[in-house]
Formats: C-alpha cells, sequence, structure tokens
C-alpha cells in the first residue's frame, strides 16, 4: 500500500486488532457490555468491527484494482476466484478444526452430519465465508461498472435488501423469527450447518444478509479511490519534495471526506426509523451508519497520521497487525480451537490455563479477568506479527 496512507495500514490493524479481543475473552458469561454484539436492534462498539473490517478490504482493493484492470480480464477472474475461494475454504476449515471432539470420554471424528443429531453439524458460513463473498461480488461489481455506477449498484443492493426484508414477512421483517433470509439458509444450507447461537438457527453470516455487506466492500473501495485520486491531484499542484506544500494539497480531499461521513452518519439515522439498524441481519441503515463512521475515522487517521505526523507507540502497534491480518485472525481462531483437545483438568487445557488459574482471581468484577486474557491473546498474537514483520514475512491469501 502507497506509505502516504500508511494510515490505512494502521486503520486495517486496529480494526483486526479488536476482532480478537472480542472473540477471545477470558469467559464469555463475564464481558464488559461495549464488549459485546446489541441483543439485536441497535448497536455497540464492538458492532463496528467487522463492518469496518469489510471496509477495510474495500480500501485495499482500491489499490490492487487499476492492475487487475491493466492485465486484462483473464487475470483479474483467476486472481479474484483464486482468492475467494482460499478465504473461503480457510474459513471453512476453521468452523471444522480439529476435526475430533471429546464425547464421553474418548476422541471422536467430528462429522459433516452429527448422525446422532441431524440438525448438528459443521456450520458453512462465517466471518472468513463472508469475507470472501462480499470480495467476490465487490471485486466484479468494481471491475465491470467503474466507481460511479458501482456506487449506484451498491445503492440499488441496499434498496433491494430492504424490499426484500418487508416483502419476506410484511408483518413482522426485523425479528429473530420474522427475518426472512432464515428460511432460504435453511432450505440452501440445511439446519445442520447453520448457527444456532441464538437459541435458534439463525445465521448471522446467512446468504441473505451478505447482499448488504457486499455493499460495505464497495463503499470500502470508493472511499479509497477517491484518497488515491484526490492524492494524485494534490501531488501534482504541489512539489512533493516539499511536505508542507504536499499536505495542505490533502486539505480538500478530507474535507470530502468529513462531509461524506457526516452525510452518511445522519442518512444511517433516519433511515434507522423504518428500517432499524441491526448487525445480525445487516440492515441497510446499518451498512451506511457505519460506512459513515469509518469513513470518519479514515479521515481523522490521515489527518492525524499524515498531516500531523502523529506516528506514536500506538500507531506502530496497529500497524504491525495490519501487515498480516487475514493471517492472525486465523491464528487467533485456529490456536484456541486446536489446544482445547489438551486436557490439563477439569474444564483445562493449554489455551486457557492462564485464566483459568491466573487471572480470573484477579480482584474486582469478574469482567476484570475476562478482558485481562483478552488482552494477554492480543499481545501474544502481536509479538508473532512483529516477528514475522521482523523477517519480512507477510502472508497473503
Amino acid at each position: 500500500m502507497n506509505q502516504r496512507f500508511y494510515s490505512l495500514d494502521v486503520f486495517r490493524g486496529a480494526t483486526v486488532c479488536l476482532m480478537i479481543l472480542v472473540n477471545n475473552p477470558g469467559s464469555w458469561a463475564h464481558i464488559y457490555a461495549p464488549l459485546e454484539h446489541a441483543p439485536w436492534h441497535g448497536l455497540t462498539p464492538t458492532d463496528l468491527v467487522f463492518p469496518f473490517f469489510l471496509f477495510a478490504v474495500g480500501n485495499a482493493m482500491s489499490f490492487v484494482m487499476p492492475k487487475l484492470q491493466a492485465a486484462g480480464d483473464a487475470a483479474f477472474w483467476k486472481k479474484v476466484v483464486k482468492r475467494t475461494a482460499l478465504i473461503f475454504l480457510i474459513g471453512l476449515f476453521l468452523n471444522w478444526w480439529p476435526f475430533m471432539k471429546w464425547q464421553e470420554g474418548s476422541l471422536v471424528f467430528r462429522q459433516w452430519t452429527d448422525p446422532q443429531n441431524p440438525a448438528s453439524g459443521v456450520r458453512i458460513l462465517g466471518v472468513l465465508q463472508r469475507i470472501a463473498l462480499c470480495y467476490f461480488f465487490a471485486s466484479v461489481i468494481v471491475y465491470y461498472l467503474k466507481p460511479r455506477k458501482a456506487f449506484y449498484a451498491g445503492l440499488l443492493l441496499l434498496l433491494v435488501y430492504w424490499m426484500l426484508c418487508y416483502i419476506g414477512n410484511p408483518a413482522d421483517p426485523y425479528s429473530l423469527k420474522g427475518w426472512f433470509g432464515t428460511d432460504i439458509d435453511k432450505k440452501i444450507l440445511g439446519i445442520a450447518h447453520i448457527y444456532k447461537g441464538e437459541g435458534v438457527p439463525f445465521d448471522p453470516e446467512g446468504l441473505m444478509s451478505t447482499i448488504p455487506a457486499i455493499v460495505q466492500v464497495i463503499f470500502g473501495y470508493l472511499v479509497g479511490d477517491y484518497i488515491q485520486k484526490k492524492s494524485q491531484v494534490a501531488a501534482a499542484q504541489f512539489n512533493l519534495e516539499k511536505p508542507v506544500a504536499a499536505t495542505l494539497g490533502l486539505y480538500p480531499m478530507l474535507t470530502g471526506l468529513f462531509v461524506a461521513a457526516v452525510a452518511m452518519i445522519v442518512t444511517g439515522f433516519c433511515w434507522d426509523m423504518v428500517f432499524p439498524i441491526n448487525k445480525k441481519i445487516w440492515t441497510s441503515s446499518y451498512v451506511v451508519y457505519t460506512v459513515g463512521l469509518a469513513t470518519l475515522t479514515i479521515a481523522t487517521m490521515i489527518y492525524l497520521i499524515e498531516i500531523e505526523k502523529v506516528k506514536g507507540w500506538l500507531a506502530k502497534f496497529f500497524n504491525v497487525f495490519g501487515k498480516n491480518a487475514l493471517f492472525v485472525f486465523a491464528l487467533s481462531a485456529f490456536l484456541p480451537k486446536g489446544l482445547a483437545l489438551i486436557r490439563l483438568g477439569e474444564g483445562v487445557n493449554p489455551w486457557n490455563w492462564l485464566y483459568k488459574k491466573v487471572l480470573i482471581h484477579i480482584p474486582g468484577v469478574p469482567e476484570n479477568g475476562s478482558l485481562a486474557y483478552a488482552i494477554c491473546v492480543i499481545t501474544f498474537m502481536w509479538v508473532i506479527c512483529w516477528w514475522m514483520d521482523k523477517k519480512k514475512i507477510y502472508i497473503k491469501v
């Protein structure tokens, strides 16, 4: 990524860092409210993490797409299909991993569908799978429609999704039981392969709610494309060998970002009145609102990092995560699942030993120990990413 926008690497790294934080508490029963998802409508800071990451995927795409367009259709399809398949299959692998489970005191193979309980099996969709699907469809839309038409295509997808929600169940379109997408997931994926964390078969990364999530990537691309084009104009107007003049040329771009961000945030709030902001069914108002917040965040980071040159330890900390973002996210799921098979006592394994034996005893509310453990996981993952960066090891999918 262009070094002039180190801030975009920091943004991506901060996002994946927060994804690891919210996915690795010491105990799911003891989590501070801001680190939990909203029960249904509304959102918490945690509900911003996934859409911000999809937005970052779009940002990164804006730097790659010109090369793919120059290479032609064959190179584009080869790259996009390969990357989509790899990310999707890694996600599916992690859902099935470690392929074994404890049952009545012995390890047994975890089958695709449990023969003793046909309603239970390996979940097909998930976070990485949604990233893969959104990346694929957003790439195709952007490649063939170019920025202006891609913007209109994104708006159309948001409106179509709103219409589908309402037509699917006019009496109760936005509730857990009334949302139309669950019936489609059941028919296509099968009940055995759907997430059941809500107490009923319902997949928060389901097929239908992927439609508006695609727009998250499209809008992320458009913001990244805007940043590049406006910075190129600044480069042409000012001698880049004169840093002060060059940064002055970024102010019009930042103004545009801040205005667009405020407009989207206000639009998202207004749309929420008739189509509630909801992460679990990924409503259109949720897309517009979170894109606005992501744009505001990136604009602020560009101002602080690129213009004010605020590159302290925190920016460097997040930047290390950003260089191997997908890898470290996958690793943070791979290790706990694998190590959970090794029993060191009742409910204790090598991954949670620190929490069960040490951090759980931290004075105060139990959320303190749970959060301390999540921070330890982040630190552990950061050390791995720091070592990889030091050795110039960057795993690209």
